[in-house]
């Protein structure tokens, strides 16, 4: 937000809102004393299961055991990162799931790479890797088929051996 003092009169905020379930954001002018209400936003931890053929994704939550539906055009940013046994969290807004948050870190096993070539060192050369999760990271030449790697969910990036 920013704050405009006029010479004469009250001072205005410029305030960025972003509407939660569309992803859009808006930008509105409002004078300084006025008051809104607060959205209440939850997050439950909760387990990814199964996804179904219609593209569905099931997560148990972990306080209740109920199974949580979760449409596929909420998750399709955090897809490549999910895989069955995850540990997650779910964004509730009006009991309805908004957002499927991963954990920022998390380690994969590279399924397949590469082999690596005699005189890769780890500032040089980089090569694609398929994860366990069935994402795609570049990573150091020097790393091979069956290690455990730390990634940046966020970024996805590789971070460093695990």
């Amino acid at each position: 937000f920013s704050i405009m003092k006029q010479a004469r009169g009250a001072a205005k905020t410029t305030i960025k809102f972003k509407n939660l379930a569309k992803g859009n954001t808006l930008e509105n002018t409002y004078r300084s004393g006025e008051k809104f209400q607060t959205a209440m936003i939850e997050k439950n931890p909760a387990q990814y299961t199964y996804s179904d053929e219609n593209g569905n994704y099931f997560f148990m939550d972990s306080e209740s055991f109920e199974e949580v539906m979760v449409e596929a055009k909420l998750i399709e940013t955090v897809s490549k990162w999910i895989s069955e046994g995850m540990e997650c969290n779910l964004v509730y807004f009006k009991e309805k799931v908004i957002e499927v948050m991963v954990p920022s870190t998390m380690v994969y096993e590279i399924v397949d790479t590469e082999p690596n070539v005699k005189g890769n060192t780890s500032q040089g050369h980089t090569k694609p890797a398929t994860l366990s999760c069935g994402a795609v990271v570049n990573v150091p030449g020097f790393v091979a088929n069956g290690e455990k790697i730390k990634v940046d969910t966020d970024k996805g990036e590789y971070l460093e051996r695990a």
